[in-house]
This record gives C-alpha cells, structure tokens and sequence, in this order.
C-alpha cells in the first residue's frame, strides 16, 4: 500500500500564514466599516426638560 503525501509542512505553514493575514485583512476591513457606520448614525436627540412637560396636562380618560 502506498501513501503519497499530500503536502509537506513548510506548505501548510505558508497557507497557514496567508489564511491569517487574510483574515486579519477581512477583520480590519470590517472594523473600518463598522466605525463609518457609526458615525454616520443621527445624534440622538436631546430630551425635553421635564420641569417644564411634567404636570401640565391630567389625563381624564379611563
């Protein structure tokens, strides 16, 4: 029975390699976009004052 070998180890190594700069590539990528998404949310609003909404008006409806 014959075994051929499938790929030596300095291979595997350099795929190894290549995979986790591409995915550290991808990571950045998406990090970069995710913080431009951010940013490009609306400023939430400002709240009103309540000292001047609360007590004004008695809901009479039950």
């Amino acid at each position: 029975m014959s075994v051929s070998p499938m790929a030596s180890t300095s291979q595997v190594s350099a795929y190894d390699a290549v995979s986790v700069l591409m995915l550290r590539k991808t990571l950045d990528q998406q990090q970069a976009l995710a913080a431009q998404m951010i940013a490009s949310l609306p400023k939430p609003s400002t709240l009103p004052d309540q000292t001047l909404t609360l007590g004004r008006s008695v809901d009479t409806y039950a």
